[in-house]
């Protein structure tokens, strides 16, 4: 798999700056966190990767193609949905497959 890029991404809403010139490379294998305090942009971040949101500046490359192009893309933004009285594999079993 080719590495998630992104060059100098930006994202603003209005006058205010979410994201200011990112610039990262993850390399496949790679885990990558985002530690922050709310308001610091990892949401915003994501999004833009996964291709929900378009950046204001910048450009972005997942698995070599350009942001949103999802396959082989797993991704959980905010809190997980799932049913606490069932095991994580009676949980997936739950959900089709995409």
């Amino acid at each position: 798999m080719e590495p998630v890029i992104t060059h100098n991404l930006t994202k603003r809403y209005g006058d205010r700056l979410a994201v200011h010139d990112l610039s990262l490379a993850v390399r496949s294998g790679e885990v990558y966190g985002f530690p922050g305090p709310n308001g610091a942009g990892k949401t915003t971040t994501l999004r833009i990767l996964l291709g929900l949101m378009r950046p204001t500046a910048g450009r972005v490359v997942v698995n070599g193609r350009p942001a949103g192009a999802l396959d082989g893309v797993g991704a959980l933004i905010e809190g997980p949905a799932f049913y606490p009285y069932l095991s994580g594999r009676d949980n997936l079993r739950v959900w089709p497959a995409g």
